[in-house]
């Protein structure tokens, strides 16, 4: 199975893994956020991406308010949208900027990276895609070009009944 925890792996990935790899080490995005154990999640990583798909990189932040300033100190050049909410009762951190026309996030809560939910339904949804093949993951690409966001096409597929928790179960 693909080691998540480091980018290299993207190398030699379809395209868009491959333009993803050249952003994020042109940028050094993860060893500017080396300290908070980044790990990047989300479809790009299982290749589900559609157009318009976004770089997900999940960090541990012990601190929301320092991590906000961090990141608004580090990448001062760029236009980022830098919010802090409570979700799934953590206080989280979510940044939003493009490089070179690819839309990344990074998100920050103070659990350890491979324990948040992004990752751990990466997790099982590459699972999944590798056990059910070809054809299903077609379907869930199908699906989110209509528009529906991954955790709901893997539920719609697979009868889930609360997508976003019954993922976690695989």
């Amino acid at each position: 199975m693909t080691d998540f925890s480091k980018i290299d792996y993207l190398r030699n990935g379809n395209d868009r893994q491959k333009r993803a790899y050249e952003v994020l080490t042109k940028y050094r995005i993860f060893e500017k956020l080396s300290d908070f154990s980044p790990i990047l999640a989300g479809t790009i990583p299982i290749e589900i991406d559609v157009e318009g798909s976004d770089l997900d990189i999940v960090c541990e932040v012990k601190e929301q308010f320092e991590f906000s300033k961090f990141l608004t100190n580090i990448f001062s050049d760029l236009d980022l949208k830098i919010e802090t909410a409570i979700i799934n009762k953590i206080e989280s951190t979510n940044c939003n900027f493009e490089l070179e026309g690819l839309p990344i996030e990074i998100f920050g809560q103070n659990k350890p990276t491979t324990h948040q939910n992004a990752y751990l339904h990466m997790i099982a949804e590459h699972k999944i895609l590798l056990e059910k093949g070809e054809d299903f993951k077609q379907k869930i690409i199908e699906l989110k070009k209509q528009g529906i966001k991954t955790e709901p096409a893997f539920g719609m597929l697979l009868n889930l009944e609360n997508p976003y928790e019954d993922l976690l179960k695989f």
